[in-house]
């Protein structure tokens, strides 16, 4: 299924209007090949409020830009800015003024007759709803993701290192058909699974030790999402009791991504149960983030988090509990909203696996 650029660049014309102004100029590339379809790595998007479009990259991308752009004129030239704003003078230009550098904005102000004004995040705002085919790709992620963890469960783990089980599943996640990764894989064993975001270490996977492994597949420039923590062996007290808080907590958060719902919600009611089971405290991060064309995007839970979320939304449920010195456990699922119950994208199993 073929993304409908033509729409998106559509529908943010549409709200160009509404600021108003008369072009936007995007900057951040991943919001130019939401907009494009444009996959290179320099470029610039020239947006009319008409829905006429101008990509402006180098000589690099000439011909991959023609191909992946189609409805879309390419002008070639480095500089980028300056031609881009030469291409379509404009009583208002809107900009991207959260990825706008300080030396660009200096440009920007040499060339042009008025100030820029911001466009608010308006193409984040239209990437919060996906659309089916955005949906199809990080299902096709996380179904890939899912059995690159199954296969790693299936060992042996003893005696490897974080790091080699990292690199595994990465591999495992080609093998199966993604791109690539979608970020740089957590794997933390014993004491540093207390670490929220460890990077793999050359600590070697002993009896008695927590596994977490946080990683995911990307395909088609969609990421996949994923977490799940287990025990080596037979799990001790301690770890039986921080898996159940976090895993009750997290599934009162999955049944919660509803249409309606307001993030701030949903993470107040997250946070209010590991308060009542006592572990609150030791819970020293975000519950989730929207994802997408990028790992962490557009909607993010939190008490100043406003908007309700709305069907075809995607997001991380990520609870956990750190203990300093000890272990950590952490379980996240990426979860589409529908207009029903939520359809959980990453259906690895979330009850205590005790794994020899």
């Amino acid at each position: 299924m073929a993304a409908d650029h033509a729409g998106r660049r559509g529908r943010a014309a549409v709200a160009l209007r509404e600021l108003p102004a008369d072009r936007l100029l995007v900057t951040d590339l991943v919001n130019v090949r939401y907009l494009t379809g444009f996959t290179g790595s320099n470029g610039a998007l020239v947006l009319a409020a008409d829905g006429a479009a101008t990509l402006v990259t180098d000589g690099r991308y000439r011909d991959q830009a023609a191909a992946e752009c189609p409805g879309v004129d390419v002008v070639v030239d480095k500089t980028l800015l300056g031609p881009a704003m030469a291409l379509a003078p404009a009583r208002q230009w809107a900009v991207e003024t959260h990825e706008l550098t300080v030396d660009a904005h200096a440009t920007l102000l040499e060339v042009l007759d008025h100030p820029p004004v911001s466009c608010g995040r308006l193409v984040e705002r239209l990437r919060e709803v996906k659309e089916a085919d955005e949906v199809a790709l990080l299902r096709t992620a996380c179904e890939i993701s899912v059995e690159a963890l199954r296969r790693t469960w299936e060992g042996p783990l003893i005696g490897r290192s974080e790091r080699e089980i990292a690199v595994g599943i990465e591999r495992l996640m080609v093998d199966l058909g993604a791109e690539a990764p979608g970020f740089d894989t957590i794997c933390a064993v014993g004491e540093n699974s207390a670490i929220p975001h460890h990077s793999p270490s050359d600590r070697i996977v002993r009896r008695g030790d927590l596994l977490k492994i946080d990683f995911g597949a990307r395909v088609g420039g969609y990421h996949a999402d994923c977490t799940r923590t287990v025990v080596i062996g037979p799990a001790a007290d301690w770890q039986r009791e921080i898996h159940a808080a976090v895993r009750q907590a997290q599934a009162l958060g999955v049944a919660a991504l509803r249409e309606g719902q307001t993030p701030a919600d949903v993470d107040a009611a997250v946070r209010g149960d590991l308060e009542a089971s006592g572990w609150l405290e030791h819970f020293t991060t975000g519950l989730g983030h929207g994802v997408g064309l990028r790992i962490h995007e557009d909607p993010f839970f939190g008490p100043a988090r406003t908007g309700r979320l709305v069907r075809r939304t995607v997001l991380t449920m990520e609870p956990g509990v750190y203990l300093v010195g000890r272990g950590g456990v952490r379980i996240e699922d990426t979860v589409c909203v529908t207009p029903g119950d939520p359809e959980v994208l990453t259906p690895a199993p979330t009850d205590l696996l005790e794994i020899a």
